[in-house]
């Protein structure tokens, strides 16, 4: 005889209450999967690990372009998502939109990179990456592994017919989030390659490390409270850069 596991249930609770427990709680709605309405409802990391749900709703509220102002797409990571909490006038007045996020590295970025950069329609995207590819913030990477990511963004916008600006990493003598990782010979091994695949390439590049960083090659104290995060003055000494690049790239014959 089949019994249903509705009666089945049922019995077990009449005889968890007969002997004075009480009934066990209904098992969980596992977590969505698949193709649903909704992927955001109840991310988690492990669902969204790219975070593509951190803009998603900013996007869809994005109006078009404005035909008098071009816009400027600026990807990154914590110091991206920071210059437009500190800065938020640049980014305004000027049609740029911040799409940076803490912690990322350029697999992550390279993921988001077609609904938080091409979907919006920008003139010029501005990358800065690769601060926590060199931290490990998710594993084991190679200086090669993210030059493909950096080339792969490089080639979506192209194809989609928006102007690079290619950022440097900016100055580092270590990560206070992952002590001991001596970073800075590897930023300055990245950050050649980068000059060299922009010069290459005919992209526009910006080295915020002539501002921000000191003799010995960290970032100065003056501009940061952790010597990786510019700080308010660290983002007014790089602005002029950042808006000379940019008007770079916009005069500059598309490519």
């Amino acid at each position: 005889m089949k019994i249903s596991t509705a009666a089945l249930a049922a019995g077990l609770a009449l005889a968890t209450a007969a002997a004075g427990q009480p009934a066990p709680a209904p098992p969980a709605a596992a977590t969505p999967v698949g193709i649903v309405a909704d992927p955001c409802v109840g991310r988690t990391p492990q669902t969204d690990w790219a975070n593509l749900c951190r803009y998603r709703a900013d996007n869809a509220a994005t109006p078009p372009p404005r035909a008098d102002q071009p816009r400027v797409v600026f990807m990154g990571d914590s110091i991206t998502e920071g210059w437009r909490r500190f800065d938020p006038a640049l980014f305004e007045a000027n049609g740029y939109v911040g799409r940076g996020i803490s912690g990322q590295t350029t697999p992550q970025m390279l993921v988001r990179f077609q609904p938080d950069v091409l979907a919006l329609k920008p003139r010029v995207v501005h990358i800065m990456a690769a601060t926590n590819d060199i931290a490990g913030n998710t594993g084991p990477t190679t200086l090669q592994a993210i030059q493909d990511n950096v080339v792969a963004m490089t080639t979506l916008a192209r194809a989609n017919g928006v102007r690079v600006v290619l950022a440097a990493v900016p100055p580092a003598m270590d990560f206070p989030w992952r002590k001991g990782m001596e970073p800075a010979p590897k930023i300055a091994a990245l950050n050649a390659w980068l000059k060299a695949y922009a010069a290459r390439e005919r992209l526009v590049f910006v080295d915020y490390g002539e501002v921000l960083a000191d003799a010995g090659g960290a970032m100065k104290a003056e501009f940061s409270r952790d010597g990786v995060h510019p700080n308010p003055a660290g983002y007014a000494a790089m602005q002029p850069l950042a808006r000379r690049a940019i008007a770079e790239a916009l005069a500059g014959p598309r490519r």
